[in-house]
């Protein structure tokens, strides 16, 4: 009798397929999720482009907005009047501060002319002062002092210029009010050896004043070519002699000059809107 063979029956090789299956479906999900991602990517990289274009938009519209010549409102060219006046003494030479011949009514409203004689270094308010007047000059921001030398037409009167620059016209304004009435003390004269005007000195000064201009304030002091001391002149003499009012004149007409209103351009890139 014939033995039959038995065989073994093995499951089926599932097991394989299986685990490919299941790495086919995790690439699948990966590669899904990177589309997501990528497509999440794009879509916030497109926001950003189109935010910055739009911002770069605003801006190339607002610069040229500003750069765009237009009328100048009625602060700027108040602005533009300062700060063309306060530079003056700076961008000025100093002979355009202090001009050679400077006009002044005489005797009988006639015109003369004063001429100047020197111009002094550069000196601090409180060096080109009197003590009183230093203190308030120094006590308001007062930058420097400028000082010049002028002779009358007649060659009889001697008159020192100075002019204390302050920051700006508050500080001048608040100044000129603490500033002393008293006509015995202002701005120190300047005497030029070798000129006319080489005696005059502290004790020949026989009255001072001053004048506000923009952030400038314009001291004058007079006295005679001759040498003639305070204490030698009568006071009646002193408040009435035509000295005084030349060198009034003479301060007023360097004050105005620095003050005087420039011309307004009416458009922010000059006169063409």
């Amino acid at each position: 009798m014939t033995r039959r063979s038995r065989v073994r029956s093995w499951p089926a090789a599932t097991g394989r397929r299986d685990g490919q299956a299941a790495k086919e479906r995790a690439e699948r999900e990966a590669l899904a999720r990177g589309v997501r991602f990528r497509t999440v990517f794009l879509g916030i990289l497109g926001a950003i482009v189109a935010l910055s274009a739009v911002v770069v938009l605003l801006g190339t519209t607002g610069l040229l907005a500003e750069s765009r010549s237009r009328p100048l409102t009625v602060a700027e060219q108040t602005r533009y009047k300062q700060e063309e006046i306060a530079r003056r003494w700076q961008a000025w030479p100093a002979t355009g501060v202090f001009p050679e011949e400077v006009a002044y009514q005489g005797l009988d409203q006639a015109q003369q002319y004063a001429r100047r004689v020197g111009i002094a270094p550069e000196a601090t308010c409180a060096a080109a002062t009197d003590r009183a007047v230093a203190r308030v000059l120094d006590g308001h921001g007062c930058l420097t002092m400028l000082r010049a030398t002028y002779i009358d037409q007649s060659a009889m009167f001697v008159f020192t210029v100075g002019i204390a620059v302050l920051q700006d016209e508050e500080s001048r304004a608040a100044a000129t009010e603490e500033l002393t009435v008293d006509d015995r003390v202002g701005v120190l004269p300047v005497a030029f050896p070798g000129t006319v005007v080489e005696r005059f000195g502290l004790d020949q000064r026989q009255r001072n004043g001053w004048v506000g201009a923009g952030p400038y304030i314009v001291f004058s002091t007079a006295g005679y070519a001759d040498g003639r001391t305070r204490a030698a002149i009568p006071l009646e003499e002193i408040l009435h002699s035509e000295l005084w009012s030349a060198a009034r004149s003479v301060g007023g007409q360097i004050a105005f000059f620095l003050a005087e209103p420039p011309k307004v351009p009416r458009c922010t890139q000059g006169n063409a809107c």
